[in-house]
C-alpha cells in the first residue's frame, strides 16, 4: 500500500473511491486478446472516470495482480508492463498519478491477503466505485467482498470489461441483484452527488467553484 505526498486530512472529506481492478496487464495470456479487444475501449471510460474523481478530490486506487512477482512493487510493473503492445496502449490511458494509491493482490479479490480494507478505513470509504477487468472474475469477486463488508457499490456498466459481452453482462446482472450495486453506465453517474449522499442534508455539500 504506497501513496506519494500522502494528505494528513483525507480522511475528514473522503467517503468514496474508486477502485481499478487489474487493468495494468499486458494482455499477454490465453484469451487476452478477447479481453483486450474490450478493456480498451473500457480504459477510455475509466480515464474520464478517473477525471472527474480528480477534479473532485475522489481517491483512485489500482488495486492489480502482482503477477506472481513478489520482489517487485507497483512502478516496476507498470514500467514492465509498457513493454507491451496492448498494455502500453492501456497505460497511455491509465497512467498512475503520484496522488493515487496503490495494492497488489495475488488472488481475484482486492481484499483477499491485501491491506485494502485498513486503506479504506483510513480513508473514511463508505461506498465504492468497482472498475476493471475481468467482470466476472476479480471485478465481481471484489465486489463480493465489498458488499460483505458493507459498502455501498457502484460497478459503472461500461467501466468493466470482460473475455465478451454476454459473460460481461451476466457479472453486472449479478452484481446489480445479489449485491444491489448500482450499474448505471459512465454518463448516468453523477460523481458529485455520490461523493455527499452521505451526508444528512443538501445544505452541507460544499459549493464548486
Amino acid at each position: 500500500m504506497t501513496k506519494i505526498n500522502q494528505n494528513p486530512h483525507v480522511n475528514d472529506y473522503q467517503h468514496v473511491a474508486i477502485l481499478l481492478i487489474d487493468m495494468i496487464s499486458d494482455y499477454e495470456f490465453p484469451d487476452g486478446e478477447k479481453l483486450f479487444e474490450h478493456a480498451l475501449p473500457t480504459a477510455k471510460n475509466i480515464a474520464e472516470l478517473k477525471n472527474q474523481a480528480n477534479e473532485l478530490q475522489i481517491p483512485v486506487l489500482y488495486v492489480n495482480d502482482n503477477y506472481g512477482s513478489w520482489q517487485s512493487d507497483f512502478p516496476k510493473i507498470v514500467e514492465d508492463i509498457t513493454k507491451s503492445p496492448r498494455g502500453k496502449q492501456i497505460v497511455e490511458y491509465l497512467q498512475p498519478d503520484d496522488d493515487n494509491y496503490f495494492i497488489l493482490k495475488p488472488q481475484y479479490s482486492g481484499f483477499f491477503m491485501t491491506p485494502l480494507e485498513l486503506l479504506l478505513d483510513y480513508l473514511n470509504v463508505k461506498t465504492l466505485i468497482i472498475t476493471g477487468v475481468a467482470g466476472n472474475m476479480c471485478v465481481h469477486f471484489t465486489a463480493n467482498d465489498a458488499y460483505m463488508r458493507h459498502y455501498k457499490l457502484y460497478v459503472p456498466s461500461d467501466c468493466v470489461a470482460s473475455n465478451s459481452q454476454e459473460e460481461n453482462d451476466e457479472a453486472l446482472h449479478l452484481m446489480k441483484r445479489v449485491l444491489k450495486a448500482e450499474t448505471a453506465p459512465l454518463a448516468e453517474l453523477d460523481l458529485e452527488k455520490i461523493k455527499y449522499e452521505w451526508m444528512d442534508t443538501p445544505s452541507t455539500h460544499p459549493k464548486k467553484n
